[in-house]
């Protein structure tokens, strides 16, 4: 697939993925949508790669939302296959099995906020802007929001978002929990990528089944406990389990192998 939305750079085992509408904000479509899902289920290679940096192209948006040009005269049908579209997408990147950090750049609104929010980390610089602003069109999010969003800062602070549409700073958003670390705009891709390193100095599989587990957790049809269970005594008899113990004990770095 021919991207047009997006720009990609592998360099040193990080893909870095650019939403690149900055005229529009870096506003969803249809295109950013399909592009965003292509990469994640046809193109990026978890064995291939330490992790995912998700930014927006330009300084002054990471994504301003979902282009409203696209709701025009659509019926229930058509809204429910919108919505299930971005369901399936931001589920691909939240299940994805190596980091996924979005490097927040400026405003992250609606459908941006819902992307950022379905990555296993985020990431701020401190011009950027956090909120779920449907309520202002007469709408919900469509894309997890009302859910991830609760997840991540709790069901009191995130019902007041939701029901005001208010836009919150990146110092609020680091104190509610939205995002762990803030930093000048030109730091920021550093950041992520200093994030992502350390990560990859750990035990693939287990930095995979973490981030799988940790999904778990919000699964109701999921016994996460139970799973834990089971991919801890998966893992206890591994190689990669072994190299660790052992480097541990010869106090060593971990050979670990991808």
């Amino acid at each position: 697939m021919e991207m047009t939305t997006l720009l990609l750079n592998e360099e040193n085992g990080i893909a870095l993925v650019t939403i690149n509408r900055p005229k529009a904000m870096n506003a969803i479509n249809d295109a950013v949508m399909t592009e965003l899902g292509h990469l994640f289920t046809k193109v990026l290679d978890p064995k291939k790669l330490k992790g995912v940096i998700i930014t927006g192209s330009g300084e002054k948006a990471f994504v301003a939302g979902a282009d409203i040009t696209q709701f025009h005269d659509l019926d229930d049908k058509e809204g429910f296959r919108l919505s299930k579209k971005g369901h399936d997408v931001y589920d691909a990147i939240e299940g994805f099995s190596i980091p996924v950090i979005a490097a927040v750049n400026g405003y992250s609104l609606g459908g941006g906020n819902e992307l950022a929010m379905a990555c296993h980390i985020r990431i701020a610089s401190n011009n950027a802007r956090f909120g779920q602003p449907e309520v202002n069109l007469g709408l919900v999010p469509g894309y997890g929001g009302t859910q991830r969003l609760i997840q991540l800062i709790g069901k009191g602070r995130a019902m007041e978002l939701l029901l005001t549409g208010d836009m919150i700073k990146a110092d609020k958003a680091l104190e509610y929990g939205l995002i762990t670390h803030i930093t000048e705009p030109e730091e920021l891709l550093d950041k992520a990528k200093s994030i992502i390193e350390k990560i990859g100095s750990k035990g693939p599989s287990a930095v995979a089944d973490s981030i799988a587990l940790v999904n778990a957790f919000f699964d109701k049809a999921s016994n996460a406990f139970e799973k834990e269970m089971e991919v801890f005594g998966k893992a206890i008899g591994s190689d990669e389990s072994t190299e660790g113990a052992q480097a541990f004990l010869e106090k060593r770095p971990a050979n670990f192998k991808r």
